[in-house]
């Protein structure tokens, strides 16, 4: 796609987002959308062209830090739930509880019996969620492992990316079948009918951006909004299933 056909597709999607959320908002709809996936998949791009035109009183993006010595003594959602939405807002975890499935598993973080109970417990916690009316939407961002490389490398020699670049990516590449793992369980086990997980090929990051924002559009926006959205191209965005590692649809 060409810069200027990616320009002219962004507007239009950044404007149907904009109807949407002053519907959103009158109506007293919450929305979740947790982004995961690799480091340097692209989150922060594709929300940075979500939320670039919406309101800020209604739009909050939540990237935690390192839980505190508090935190660690809590129920391991407590602090998630505090960022939930209210009535007419949209939050936006730039990775989320799922840390726990990935980086806090890969890097032993979390006990095997932590992990296990997270596991267990993730469906029905995202359950009670959809049942109050939240929208729930789950996005995987996966990347080929030539691709992490790349961009790896032109985020370290970039000094504007300089607070982008954290002690993990420099093991990355080196646990890459360790996050593959925890991937595919994670996928697996906590894929389900009321909170499933959308699968996003990212090594082409324009083509990322405007699908997940169709897919949003098309899952959380009134029929009259949403028939005027372009469909997703399922090459680029489709719904998880356990055989998407053996047809090479996620990165191995």
């Amino acid at each position: 796609m060409n810069t200027e056909a990616y320009e002219q597709s962004l507007r239009t999607l950044q404007i149907a987002l904009v109807r949407w959320q002053m519907g959103a908002i009158k109506d007293g709809q919450k929305v979740v959308v947790i982004f995961e996936g690799r480091d340097t998949a692209g989150k922060d791009g594709v929300i940075k062209r979500i939320t670039e035109h919406l309101s800020i009183r209604a739009t909050r993006t939540v990237a935690l830090p390192k839980p505190s010595d508090r935190e660690q003594g809590q129920w391991y959602f407590q602090r998630y739930v505090r960022n939930l939405p209210t009535a007419g807002e949209l939050v936006i975890f730039n990775r989320s509880w799922y840390n726990r499935a990935g980086v806090e598993r890969v890097m032993g973080y979390a006990s095997p019996r932590e992990q296990a109970d997270f596991l267990r417990d993730v469906p029905a916690f995202e359950q009670m969620l959809v049942e109050s009316g939240v929208v729930l939407l789950k996005y995987w961002l996966d990347i080929s492992r030539e691709e992490q490389k790349e961009r790896l490398a032109a985020r370290m020699a970039d000094p504007l990316k300089a607070l982008k670049v954290s002690p993990l990516d420099h093991v990355a590449t080196d646990k890459w079948d360790g996050y593959s793992a925890a991937r595919d369980e994670m996928l697996a086990r906590t894929h389900t009918k009321d909170a499933p997980w959308w699968c996003v090929q990212a090594d082409h990051k324009k083509a990322a951006r405007l699908n997940v924002m169709r897919h949003m559009l098309h899952h959380m926006a009134p029929k009259a909004l949403a028939k005027g959205v372009d469909p997703v191209d399922r090459d680029v965005l489709f719904r998880f299933d356990p055989e998407a590692t053996e047809e090479g649809r996620l990165a191995r």
